[in-house]
């Protein structure tokens, strides 16, 4: 009945051994009714060996009595004959029920091997699944197996080791199968997928026989098969990072002098926060009993967490408990009271409303133009809650004033402009009015004339076909089809227009039965893009490389024609459209149409236009170079000429025709001509010293002068000024040709030179926890900290760690360093300090208690005895993981780069589109689904405004300066002070706050805050971009394949890569800098 020791030194899984075992119950003959047993004993099954006696001999009798009671009939009952084999059908079922669990996607820490990796602790254990499944098993009432097809709800069954043992103890029945591979899985059902997407994730299970100190893995969760990396390669890779680092470390984490200005600054700013908190409460409020000390403004984030990088902001929390209302309340005017207290203390001081939490962000010597315009920003908000501010008379001057630093200013309209908009007022154009005017310009791109369509579109009430979309209503239909015939007539080329009437394709759209073949607005941009590439064919200057890619680029025009003269029937739409982009595609790729169409694109740097050419000259000269043409680069650099898109440089490259110019020096040239405008916009732009300008202006001078073809010597005069010239400031950072940053605001603080910078935060209680709970962790390892401070500033240095920008926050960071060093990681580098030793201590008093349990709703408890931990962490009992800084390095890139199973450890890699990382969670990982975070969703709060208080108030002098209420001259006699009482209007902002779920990330206490809200679309890529260039590069460390530059090679504000341009620039026009 069970198999054979030699069965079972011979293989086979599990799930085969069961399917076996019960097959053979099924099979067996059951005797008739009154007849003596003649079997013998039954003998013990093999997971069964390794059990102890009495559960030996436990299992042992529950299978006799299960036996008994199937040989027993009842007095009078018919005699019973042995029992067929069961049909295909009824194996089927049996085995559905036999079934080892198998998740249908991978662990959410391995590699899709081993057990599911979520908890099913919230599912009903005594589900039943219809009466046939009942029936099925009476026999063995309780064994109902875990099954992929009722997603694991039954209960466990006898045979299961998860009655007796926890699973991965060494004493468990079926210690000796869990760590063997299964060869087999359970063939999934059709809507096996469809399954997966419609049942509900549910948290991972609980770690099963994992102590505090004991490293070994948990249930196989994230534990896939032995990795296959070299041991060689990766001891190479790891030995590289550590050296990197301990390269990087002294030179990027806080030292104790800064941390001490840092300090000093704090106490100063907390001194005034207390008087002018002290003030408004006694003399605005008469709480004369408000104890000033109660005012604490603590510091919190990376300063007190350990992992702070030199020239960071420092996070200040304010503490005022005796204010009502708290500081943090919407109506409470603490925030602009402090904001103003400091301007007027010098400093540089703006309050923001609508981040997640109010903060005024701080600095210590703002320069002369950024303080005033903070000061009017300050006196612009006060005056928006005047009674009569929107009712004041509009002086009429030729020029209205402006407030130069309103960030919100409201242009104020001549009266002449507003006269004119009166006069002449547009009259609604009619509807072939509007298709007529669709008209290409004569320089602009089919895409830009797409778009103009489609706007044309909206406006007429029509839209786009796409494959998603509903189906059109008649009315929709005929908009489409007028807008796509003026597409087409509006074409500024008559050539192309032309050619596109004569294929059937567009011929059919003007037809009688144009409804029938109805086409789309984005296919026929299609073809008028493709089909001005087929038509450049015939006029191309060069041809290809050699015979065989001219004949294979031939055979692709000639497919794009065939197509374009298609008849197009109803419902082809789409898929058409689809044939039409893959053609394009391939149309584009041809060399010698790209070189017809070269030119440099809006903002793109000269550097990478030159790249671009180059890269087409090497593709159009083939491998072997062998037959062609003469004048090949010259036809290069004339298109590269005529694609400039400057025009006086255009001009100036152009004077180079019939000489013998290169592409490398027509590209050299292009650079310091861009280099000359660069310095100009700078000069205008006031970004040097009075003394530099003279030097910045014969520089400009030299680059004009310059001769690209015939290099002369230097003249000791010019040196001198070249060696100047390299110690002021960059240029290229302000250029003209860079996109506009659309962050950028005229009150943004500088990144150096204004002193100190702090943010100061009025609903800091939960950070406060999360520092403290940060602190915890960098006591456990001191690889902890030296790993954080890498990625803060590999991410720094790449451009990826700015939340307003759309990527993520340097605390998402310090959360994804530790969940790999909590859960990836083998052994665990930390434990999880919430889930051990998280009970506040006894001895405590109630208060203490609540203050360790609880904060805003939120549970804070966790393992924060810093004492115990150091203690533990010095003598080595806080784990076993004696990895090099290298080789965690190496995992934690690994980890977030790729997908599938990882090389550095038996783990598989993360997934960026299901999971969100946990810390506080057994495992590290939840599923999108299981917290909701499946969409964006966007949030509007509307809160009142507080005005300004009477000691913040202004009244207008009439020498145009501003003097506060409560200011009185020296030697004044003061008997009472009186202040007209200002008639405040109710002002409400409204703050949209944007909740998106790109890439997840739990915050460990406030369980609905997502770390990651604020990475975009463009984050995300820009982020996991960054993570695969990294891997690329640690892969190919020790090889001569290295084409992505070093790991921190930096990025500037707007993720273009810095070197490469000024001082590589001016190290090729004038040579290497003298070394000194």
């Amino acid at each position: 009945m069970f198999p054979s020791p030699q069965d079972q030194a011979s293989g086979g899984d599990l799930e085969s051994r069961l399917r076996g075992l019960i097959l053979s119950n099924a099979n067996t003959p059951i005797a008739p009714s009154g007849a003596q047993e003649s079997q013998s004993q039954p003998q013990l099954p093999p997971h069964m060996l390794s059990a102890t006696p009495v559960e030996q001999q436990a299992y042992l009798a529950n299978l006799m009595r299960s036996h008994t009671q199937n040989i027993e009939s009842p007095a009078g009952a018919p005699t019973q004959t042995g029992r067929k084999r069961p049909n295909q059908a009824q194996r089927r079922q049996m085995n559905s029920q036999l079934s080892i669990p198998i998740n249908p996607r991978s662990n959410q820490a391995g590699n899709g091997l081993g057990t599911s990796g979520y908890n099913n602790s919230n599912w009903p254990h005594s589900q039943q699944h219809g009466n046939h499944s009942v029936q099925q098993n009476q026999r063995f009432p309780h064994n109902q197996q875990y099954s992929p097809q009722y997603q694991q709800r039954g209960p466990p069954t006898p045979y299961s080791p998860q009655n007796f043992f926890p699973q991965r103890s060494p004493h468990s029945p079926m210690s000796q199968y869990q760590n063997s591979h299964q060869n087999h899985a359970p063939r999934p059902s059709p809507n096996h997928h469809q399954q997966f997407q419609n049942v509900p994730f549910s948290p991972r299970p609980s770690p099963s026989g994992r102590q505090l100190y004991n490293p070994a893995p948990y249930q196989s969760q994230g534990r896939g098969p032995p990795h296959s990396g070299n041991p060689e390669e990766t001891a190479l890779q790891g030995a590289h990072l550590e050296a990197l680092l301990h390269q990087i470390i002294p030179c990027v984490g806080i030292d104790n002098e800064e941390a001490a200005e840092k300090e000093a600054f704090r106490a100063l700013v907390e001194q005034a926060c207390r008087e002018a908190i002290a003030d408004y409460e006694m003399n605005d409020l008469g709480n004369q009993k408000f104890d000033a000390k109660t005012v604490e403004l603590q510091c919190f984030g990376s300063m007190m967490s350990g992992f702070a990088t030199k020239a960071s902001d420092m996070d200040l929390a304010l503490l005022s408990p005796k204010s009502q209302p708290p500081p943090d309340s919407t109506d409470s005017p603490i925030p602009r009271l402090l904001e103003k207290r400091l301007l007027d203390m010098g400093f540089g001081a703006r309050l923001l409303t609508r981040t997640r939490v109010p903060i005024i962000k701080l600095c210590q010597k703002p320069t002369d133009k950024l303080r005033n315009d903070l000061l009017q920003e300050r006196f612009k908000w006060e005056s928006g809650f005047g009674e009569d501010a929107e009712e004041e008379p509009v002086p009429q001057t030729e020029s209205p004033p402006r407030v130069t630093g309103a960030r919100d200013s409201t242009i104020i309209p001549d009266s002449n402009t507003e006269q004119k908009e009166s006069s002449s007022e547009k009259v609604e154009e009619t509807y072939e009015a509007q298709l007529s005017a669709l008209k290409q310009k004569p320089q602009q791109s089919p895409n830009d004339y797409h778009n103009t369509a489609k706007r044309l579109l909206r406006k007429l009430g029509g839209r786009d076909v796409s494959a998603s979309s509903p189906d059109l209503t008649d009315i929709e239909g005929a908009v489409l089809r007028d807008v796509c015939r003026a597409f087409v007539n509006g074409i500024h080329s008559k050539p192309l227009r032309e050619c596109l009437q004569s294929y059937k394709s567009i011929v059919s759209l003007f037809g009688p039965d144009s409804l029938s073949n109805m086409r789309t607005l984005h296919g026929i941009s299609l073809q008028i893009e493709g089909e001005q590439l087929a038509m450049a064919w015939e006029t191309r200057p060069v041809k290809e490389s050699n015979d065989r890619r001219e004949e294979e680029c031939g055979t692709i025009v000639e497919h794009w024609r065939s197509l374009q003269d298609r008849q197009i029937l109803a419902g082809e739409a789409s898929r058409y459209n689809r044939d039409l982009y893959i053609a394009s595609e391939k149309l584009k790729k041809i060399s010698s149409i790209q070189l017809i169409f070269l030119e440099q694109m809006p903002h793109e740097p000269p550097l990478n236009y030159h790249a671009r050419a180059q890269r087409l000259l090497e593709d159009l000269r083939g491998r072997h170079k062998l037959d062609l043409p003469e004048n090949l680069e010259s036809v290069v650099v004339a298109h590269y000429i005529s694609g400039v898109g400057h025009k006086q440089m255009r001009e100036t490259l152009q004077k180079t025709a019939g000489t013998d110019a290169t592409l490398e020096m027509i590209g050299v040239w292009h650079r310091a001509l861009q280099l000359a405008i660069d310095y100009e916009h700078a000069l205008k732009m006031q970004i040097y010293e009075d003394d530099d300008r003279p030097h910045v202006e014969q520089y400009v001078a030299l680059l004009r002068k310059l001769d690209a073809f015939n290099k002369r010597d230097i003249s000791d005069n010019e040196q001198a000024l070249i060696a100047k010239i390299r110690q002021i400031p960059d240029p290229t950072s302000l250029s003209p040709n860079k996109p506009r940053d659309r962050y950028k605001d005229h009150l943004e603080f500088p990144k150096t030179n204004i002193g100190v910078q702090c943010d100061i935060n009025f609903s800091a209680h939960l950070a406060l926890h999360n520092t403290l709970l940060l602190r915890c962790y960098s006591h456990c390892d001191p690889r902890v900290k030296q790993m954080i401070l890498f990625v803060k500033n590999w991410a720094k240095t790449r451009g990826i760690n700015t939340p307003y920008r759309g990527t993520l926050s340097s605390y998402g960071y310090v959360l994804m360093v530790l969940h790999y060093l909590v859960n990836v990681a083998q052994p665990f580098v930390c434990p999880n300090l919430q889930a051990v030793q998280k009970a506040p201590p006894q001895y405590l008093s109630p208060a203490e208690i609540e203050a360790r349990t609880t904060c805003n709703g939120c549970d804070v408890r966790f393992w924060r005895n810093e004492a115990e931990i150091k203690n533990l962490a010095e003598r080595k009992l806080l784990n076993h993981n004696h990895d090099s800084i290298g080789h965690l390095l190496r995992g934690f890139f690994e980890y977030f780069a790729q997908n599938g199973p990882m090389t550095t450890v038996q783990h598989r890699s993360f997934d960026w589109g299901r999971e969100v990382l946990s810390l506080r969670t057994q495992g590290g990982l939840l599923s999108k689904q299981e917290k909701g975070w499946v969409g964006a969703k966007t949030v509007f709060e509307t809160s009142a405004i507080a005005p300004p208080t009477l000691s913040t108030a202004k009244t207008t002098e009439s020498d145009g300066h501003t003097k506060c209420n409560n200011e009185v001259s020296a030697g004044e006699e003061v008997t009472e002070i009186k202040t007209p009482k200002l008639a405040y209007k109710v002002v409400e902002e409204t703050k949209e706050i944007r909740h998106r779920y790109l890439f997840a990330i739990e915050d460990p206490f406030e369980l609905e805050h997502n770390v990651a809200r604020t990475v975009t679309h463009n984050g995300i890529v820009s982020i996991r971009d960054e993570f695969r260039r990294a891997w690329r590069i640690i892969r190919n460390i020790g090889k001569t394949q290295q084409r992505d530059g070093g790991l921190l090679d930096p990025l500037d504000a707007t993720g273009t890569a810095t070197n490469g341009s000024w001082e590589e620039l001016l190290n090729v026009l004038h040579g290497p800098a003298p070394t000194v």
